[in-house]
């Protein structure tokens, strides 16, 4: 992370490039939960106005400075009614787990943008920004959808994993949710994710840049 005080005119200039990006991954990401909830019966989100493209509804203030002061930050979640669902435990799962893949699809729509990008032949003024902004686009889709897989509420990994698992964990995960938030700060702050989020990302990265080499 650039040090603002050290190099501020560096330190504005990536903000320039990272805040479009950002606002566009937990846009997005927001915005998948509450289309999937609404779609299995949950209309909480629509009718909180949850279920937009404008970020300025899912923007966490917190969030939001926490990002700018810290280089990490988050979103306001949005909100899920369970009892609303057709099937409330296999319903929370899709919820949950439609946030990361979209996060995934457009990491790859991303990098398949700078792709081509790179090879219009633009003029520099306009061709830099705009492959700085998708390159940021890439690297925070790709790395807030692993974030979230980590198994622990509130991430949505802690809430569609245990599914894909027998029941005997479940009830041992919900005991983790009064927990979950000091403890995924505790591992941020100590900086403990990048053992998890950061081989995980490397191995993402090689193949989603394998795959957009053999095709384009």
């Amino acid at each position: 992370m650039i040090d603002p005080f050290a190099d501020p005119l560096a330190f504005f200039q990536r903000l320039v490039l990272q805040i479009p990006a950002l606002l566009v991954a937990v846009t997005v990401h927001e915005l998948s939960h509450g289309l999937v909830a609404d779609r299995l019966g949950d209309p909480t989100a629509r009718r909180e106005g949850r279920i937009t493209l404008n970020p300025l509804p899912h923007i966490d203030p917190l969030g939001a400075i926490a990002f700018v002061i810290a280089g990490f930050g988050w979103a306001k979640p949005v909100p899920v009614n369970a009892s609303n669902l057709r099937s409330p435990v296999r319903d929370m799962a899709l919820v949950a787990a439609a946030g990361p893949i979209s996060n995934f699809a457009l990491a790859f729509a991303a990098l398949v943008a700078v792709r081509f990008l790179g090879r219009m032949g633009l003029a520099p003024f306009l061709a830099e920004p705009l492959t700085g902004v998708l390159f940021y686009v890439y690297v925070f889709n790709l790395g807030l959808g692993i974030f979230n897989l980590i198994p622990l509420p509130p991430l949505d990994g802690g809430h569609f994993l245990p599914y894909l698992f027998p029941r005997a964990p479940w009830a041992f995960v919900h005991r983790l949710e009064r927990y979950g938030p000091l403890i995924l700060i505790l591992l941020v702050v100590t900086n403990a994710t990048r053992y998890v989020v950061g081989p995980v990302f490397e191995a993402m990265n090689t193949f989603y840049l394998s795959i957009v080499r053999a095709l384009f």
